[in-house]
């Protein structure tokens, strides 16, 4: 006898479709606003395309001819400012950060008042860059109140003219990046430290490690994904520093342009209307970032993989 086919259920309810839904959102903002962008960008940078005066000029197909123009211009003189200022501001931080960090998750330390400091560090990161790099320049100006308590407290005759140093400009820009940026590291690398199994910490006690050790050993190893993500991200931002030493330098660079970073160079052609520049500028910046990322990231995971792989 054949077997009884039994009747089919009632269909069951799809609600894949209402995922989408709640995605389609993101996706459409991302075509628009960052991937049409990107793509006109890497088009228009083999194209001559700029106004001059009423005259609109282009687009005109040139081939790589920007990227020579580029290149045998002064780009590879501000990239190195721009690695620069971010290695001088980042260096702090990290330290900064990471000590900060270790002090707050430490059970044994017992410190007060956590809550008063974690806000207070982390306060310059809501301040705009433009009105810390405001408060910056007339603090260090000739004139202003550091040169004369300098002057008064007689450990100077003459005022220190920082904005017209090289090593001051570019000391005042990493001092401002490090201090608008470290309380925001602290507070994720203290997210970092308080995911860890408090038992490895107990365990590593007994084992008669002393503090120095737990925090190289322990720590540290497995804080490693977090420290990844930091330092890229930092280098980033690095790389696209602009308004801090856009309005501490009054767009100059000064002296002798040794302040001007990459994204001032670009603001430069953008401010011209050379597009095609501008497009060339924005798509080395892009590979120059994609690179170091590429090289940070398996740079800081290929001695965890080693040891993971080796067990």
């Amino acid at each position: 006898m054949k077997e009884a086919v039994p009747k089919k259920s009632k269909a069951a309810v799809d609600y894949s479709k209402w995922g989408y839904i709640f995605i389609a959102p993101f996706f459409i903002a991302f075509l628009i606003f960052q991937l049409i962008p990107l793509v006109s960008t890497f088009y228009y940078s083999f194209f001559e395309y700029y106004r001059s005066g009423l005259k609109v000029v282009g687009p005109n197909f040139v081939g790589l001819q920007n990227f020579v123009e580029l290149f045998n211009s002064d780009l590879l003189k501000y990239l190195g400012n721009t690695l620069i200022l971010w290695i001088a501001g980042f260096l702090p931080q990290i330290v900064i950060s990471l000590l900060l960090a270790a002090w707050f998750t430490d059970i044994r330390l017992k410190l007060k008042g956590q809550r008063f400091f974690k806000t207070v560090i982390y306060m310059p990161n809501l301040i705009m860059a433009s009105a810390f790099s405001m408060l910056f320049f007339a603090l260090f100006s000739d004139n202003g109140p550091v040169n004369s308590f300098l002057i008064s407290s007689g450990i100077t005759t003459e005022p220190i003219r920082f904005l017209s140093t090289v090593w001051g400009s570019r000391g005042l820009i990493a001092l401002m990046n490090f201090l608008m940026w470290f309380g925001n590291t602290t507070i994720l690398l203290m997210a970092a430290i308080m995911g860890i199994n408090p038992s490895l910490f107990e365990a590593a006690e007994l084992d008669g490690c002393t503090p120095r050790q737990v925090f190289f050993e322990v720590t540290l190893p497995l804080i490693r994904p977090i420290l990844v993500y930091v330092f890229i991200t930092s280098m980033i931002g690095g790389l696209q520093m602009f308004d801090v030493p856009q309005i501490l330098t009054n767009g100059e660079g000064s002296p002798d342009r040794m302040s001007t970073t990459l994204i001032m160079f670009l603001n430069n052609h953008l401010f011209s209307k050379n597009y095609g520049m501008a497009g060339a500028v924005s798509v080395v910046l892009f590979i120059i970032c994609a690179i170091l990322c590429i090289v940070v990231y398996f740079s800081l995971n290929s001695d965890h993989g080693k040891k993971k792989g080796g067990r």
